[in-house]
Order: structure tokens, then C-alpha cells, then sequence
């Protein structure tokens, strides 16, 4: 297991010893460093050896190479160097920490091929995505050697290294968010119930966020009854934490994220199969990503005003479960008929987002949620699901996504889905039937916000289980909280 200490930026001379990574181009053309290296064909003739093409994170060795005193070149390909983004650098630490992770410290003389400079930004990036494709969860391996941390340290040498090392402390605590967010969503229920996520939330505070947690007894008082239905067969109490962090100016209304916090998910008596209920422990990936995020935009003193509500419920069987066909009054006073107790998120969620509107009258909501499987099937696990009442919103969110490349699709909302919702037993029911069902669960969750500015993010497909690459190799992708990190950064920050 590869463990990242923080890593270093620096101007100083490439050392004559050691793991040194230089790079090349598509097209074989190498970087001034490894240009250096290459006396009397050095680089070159091995190139031509192996038939090496420079293709992005390709690699070639070279071990113990002769007429230097260093262990080892590692010359790494970039592909075409005018394909290369904001995410190929990232994804080129990750490529970085798969090639070098038995290595204990590599040096990296970071450059391009066709001498062109790399901004701070872009070589925080490649430091950030190997601290992300280190990551494993390994907390519960008995085995002494699966839990062995091998520590890895990465030198780069560039001549931004000042500007970088200026720049790291901030990617470096998004960096955490993140990793943060992968641990709750990896944590398995018995261990991260309601009350234990709300203690985690509420160490928060130790970076200068302000953490209330509201107890069954405070629901209760402000007749949070649509969530508290979902908790009442569980022996593991309901907890709601909101974290607040000030860091904007006193007069700017705050921005608000509300993420789902179901620590397990049964399906209630509405019974989901055996078979992969096991993943359901991460059914409170939508409240992981706002605690991620939280402590995102506190770690890099973030200039805004925001808060951060998780909703953490287990939706349990046993003789006082919700029952379909339940009637709740929620705390906006409308009235829910249960139908189907495993479409729990969205009862949680109505009486969270109720209360963020009334309780903080935020700029915009933007809830988080494993909300549905219909969202897999309409975006596999590439896209989350975007749904919104507000134009500028979604745009927003929409480039952030394609900046971060936490990617969103936005999906109609309408006046003929939301009559698909509604009941003749009381004001709404929570399923629509069989079609357009996360469609549907966006129509329940509108019902709740009012003109406040909202956004739905139906991570389901994005948040756990989704394609492993270069940046995680873990079950939890932490999906969200680089995506609204960069949301808040490129627009509401003063």
C-alpha cells in the first residue's frame, strides 16, 4: 500500500542518484531532462530496443543504466501533447504511482517534450492525482503485510516548484475531502451508523467549521416525520449534522449541499434481493461527498458561506418498520403515502432540504443522493444525473463536471412527470411506477425546495462501484467533491 507524504517542488538540480522519471512525447520526442540523460544514446537505444512508443503513461525502464549512478530512468510517455488537459495531468500521477509504487522516494523532472512551460496548477494536479491513485482501503486487513504502509515520497523538479508549493496547500486539502469521502462510503455499516457519521462530521470543527447534530428528540420537535419513518425500524437513532463554514462575508447569504445519509439500506419491508445488498452500506455516498466537501472548502479557507447537512438514517426491518401504504406528514406539512419503503432517499432527503431552505434561506440548494437504479440504466456509471428547477445552476454544474471530469448529464424535469407522483390517499405518494423513475424522484424532491435555486445529483452509478482508473483503485470514488469544490471556486467565492 503506497502511503504519499507531502510531496516536494523544487528548482534544485536533478540528483545523480536514485528513481529519476523524465518524459516524451507520442512521437518519441523527450524532455529537455531526459534530453540530458541521453549521452551516447542512452535513452534513445533503448527506445529502439523495446519499440517504445511514448503514448500516454506508457513507460519504459531502464535499470541501473549504464555511465550514471542512478537505480533506475523511467522515461514516461504523454501521448500527443495537444490532447493533454487538466485531467490528463492528474491522471498522470496516478500513472506515476502505478509505475513507481514499490520505489521508496522518485524524483520527477516534470517538463513537457515540446518545451513548453507547466503551470503550478498543472503540476498540482499531477501531485494531487497520485496522492488519489495511492489511496486503498486496508483498515480491516489483519494481515500485518496487506496493512504494511510503504511510504513513497515524489520529488518534482520544475521551475514552478515556488508557485506549486503555494498552490499544494489547498489541492492538498481538496485531496483529503476526497479521500475522506471514500472512507465513509468504504466503512461498513456496523461501524458507521447514524450517530458514529455525525461524530465524524463533527470533527469538522477542528479545521474551523461549526457542527450542530439534531437528535431523534429535535426531529421529533420540528416534525421531520417523512425521516424520521425511514429510521423507525432500526435500533440505531437518526442523526441530522449541519456543518457551517463562515468564510465569506457576514452580509452573503450561504450556499447549502444536502447529501443522503442511509448507512444501510434494507429496502425496509419492501425487502431489496440478497444478492449485492452488501454495496448498500454505501447508500450515504450523497452525505460522504458533502462531508468531503466540507472539509474541501474549510482545508483551503474557502471565501464563502457554506453549509453542509447530512441526513443519516439505517431504513431497518423489525415489528415497528414503515409499512407500505403509510401515510407521514413531513415538515413542510405535506402529506407522503409510502408505496414502497425502499424509496426511502427521497423521504429523507424532503425533510432536509425543508429545513435548509427555512432554517438558512440559502443562495442555492444542491442535494446529493444514491437515489436510484433507473439512474444507471439511463447513464451507466460515467454520468451522474443532473436535475434542476434553475438554468445557470445546471450550466454551472455542468462545467465544473467537465473540468473536474466528475461528470453530469442533466435530465428533464415537467409538469407531466411530476402528476406521475401524485396520490389520491394523500398529497404525493414516493414512486411514480415502473417508468422514468429518477425522473420521478427529482419531481418528489422539487416539491420540497419551493423557487430556492436546487439542484438533484443522483450519484448512485458515480459515488460506489463505479469504473476504477488512474485516480482510484478503490470501491469508493469519492465522486462530488472535486466537482463542487470547483463549483464553489469558480463561482461564489468573493
Amino acid at each position: 500500500m503506497p502511503v504519499l507524504p507531502q510531496p516536494s517542488f523544487t528548482t534544485a538540480a536533478l540528483p545523480t542518484k536514485g528513481s529519476l522519471v523524465v518524459f516524451c512525447d507520442r512521437d518519441n520526442v523527450l524532455s529537455a531532462s531526459a534530453k540530458a540523460l541521453d549521452k551516447d544514446g542512452l535513452i534513445t537505444r533503448a527506445i529502439k530496443a523495446e519499440d517504445f512508443k511514448g503514448s500516454f503513461g506508457k513507460a519504459l525502464s531502464l535499470l541501473q543504466p549504464a555511465g550514471t549512478d542512478l537505480d533506475r530512468i523511467v522515461l514516461m510517455g504523454l501521448g500527443k501533447m495537444t490532447d493533454m488537459d487538466e485531467y490528463s495531468w492528474l491522471k498522470l500521477g496516478g500513472k506515476l504511482v502505478a509505475q513507481l509504487g514499490g520505489i521508496k522516494k522518485a524524483y520527477i523532472a516534470l517538463e513537457r517534450p515540446d518545451g513548453q512551460g507547466m503551470s503550478s496548477h498543472e503540476v498540482t494536479q499531477v501531485a494531487l492525482g497520485a496522492k488519489l491513485g495511492a489511496y486503498r482501503f486496508v483498515k480491516y486487513k489483519s494481515d500485518k503485510a496487506a496493512r504494511k504502509e510503504d511510504k513513497f515520497a515524489m520529488a518534482f523538479h520544475t521551475k514552478t516548484a515556488a508557485a506549486a508549493k503555494k498552490a499544494w496547500g489547498a489541492m492538498d486539502g481538496v485531496g483529503d475531502g476526497v479521500l475522506l469521502a471514500r472512507n465513509l462510503v468504504n466503512e461498513p455499516a456496523n461501524t458507521l451508523t447514524p450517530i458514529e457519521f455525525a461524530k465524524r462530521a463533527k470533527e469538522l470543527e477542528k479545521l474551523g467549521c461549526k457542527v450542530d447534530v439534531l437528535d431523534e428528540k429535535a426531529m421529533k420537535k420540528l416534525k421531520m416525520n417523512a425521516l424520521l419513518g425511514v429510521a423507525q425500524g432500526s435500533r440505531n437513532a437518526p442523526r441530522m449534522a449541519i456543518i457551517r463554514w463562515n468564510g465569506g462575508k457576514a452580509k452573503d447569504k450561504p450556499i447549502a449541499f444536502i447529501g443522503k445519509g442511509v448507512t444501510f439500506d434494507t429496502g425496509g419491508v419492501s425487502l431489496k434481493p440478497a444478492g449485492g445488498m452488501e454495496d448498500m452500506k454505501g447508500d450515504m455516498g450523497g452525505a460522504a461527498a458533502v462531508t468531503g466537501l466540507m472539509h474541501a472548502l474549510a482545508a483551503r479557507k474557502a471565501k464563502a458561506n457554506v453549509i453542509g447537512i447530512i441526513a443519516c438514517v439505517e431504513n431497518m426491518n423489525d415489528g415497528n418498520a414503515q409499512r407500505p401504504g403509510d401515510i407521514v406528514t413531513s415538515m413542510s406539512g405535506q402529506t407522503i403515502e409510502v408505496l414502497n419503503t425502499d424509496a426511502e432517499g427521497r423521504l429523507v432527503l424532503a425533510d432536509a432540504l425543508w429545513y435548509c431552505r427555512e432554517k438558512y434561506d440559502p443562495q442555492f440548494m444542491i442535494n446529493l443522493a444514491t437515489l436510484t437504479g433507473a439512474i444507471l440504466v439511463a447513464l451507466g456509471s460515467h454520468h451522474a444525473g443532473l436535475f434542476s428547477n434553475n438554468d445557470e445552476l445546471a450550466e454551472r454544474l455542468t462545467k465544473a463536471g467537465t473540468e473536474t471530469q466528475e461528470k453530469l448529464w442533466r435530465m428533464p424535469l415537467g409538469p407531466e412527470y411530476d402528476k406521475m407522483i401524485d396520490s389520491k390517499n394523500a398529497d404525493m405518494k414516493n414512486i411514480g411506477g415502473r417508468h422514468a423513475g429518477s425522473i420521478t424522484a427529482g419531481q418528489f424532491l422539487q416539491r420540497f425546495v419551493k423557487s430556492t435555486p436546487w439542484a438533484h445529483l443522483d450519484v448512485a452509478g458515480t459515488a460506489m462501484g463505479s469504473n476504477k482508473n488512474e485516480i482510484n483503485q478503490s470501491w469508493a470514488s469519492g465522486y462530488g467533491v472535486r466537482l463542487l469544490d470547483r463549483l464553489v471556486a469558480n463561482n461564489y467565492e468573493g
